[in-house]
């Protein structure tokens, strides 16, 4: 199983913008420069973000980026499903009777990747962008 940096990084640059998002737009730039994310990077990730309607932008000279929910509303399922992310920990489609070894039954581990692939989900489905600065902030106390 792997999460692709695009995911790891949409996480990030979430939190980033949700904990200082509530005074004024967060552009880009500020978020690549406190995280080390590529700029390119992030506008394409941001560009997904937007279509899904997890941010929006904001234009001005003042502008840059808002999120569209309030923080513990988003959750990291919403954040990977927009960047095309997706847990999984088995190769084969969970609907095919074919197993991911290309025989024609699954092998004798696969309900246990499985089944760990459903805990993932529901850890990420249970974890809020709230839930990650809360952490964070815990953390450093």
């Amino acid at each position: 199983m792997k999460l692709t940096s695009k995911g790891r990084y949409a996480v990030m640059a979430l939190v980033d913008l949700a904990k200082f998002n509530n005074i004024n737009p967060v552009s880009l730039r500020d978020i690549s420069l406190r995280q080390g994310i590529s700029l390119d990077y992030l506008e394409q990730i941001f560009s997904k973000l937007r279509k899904k309607e997890i941010v929006q932008s904001v234009r001005g000279n003042q502008g840059g980026y808002i999120l569209n929910k309030k923080a513990n509303e988003i959750k990291l399922t919403n954040i990977f499903d927009a960047v095309d992310e997706k847990v999984k920990t088995v190769q084969c489609k969970k609907e095919s009777k074919k197993g991911c070894n290309g025989k024609p039954i699954k092998c004798l581990t696969h309900n246990l990747w499985d089944e760990l692939e459903n805990h993932i989900n529901e850890f990420f489905e249970k974890k809020s962008l709230e839930d990650l600065i809360k952490d964070n902030i815990e953390r450093r106390i």
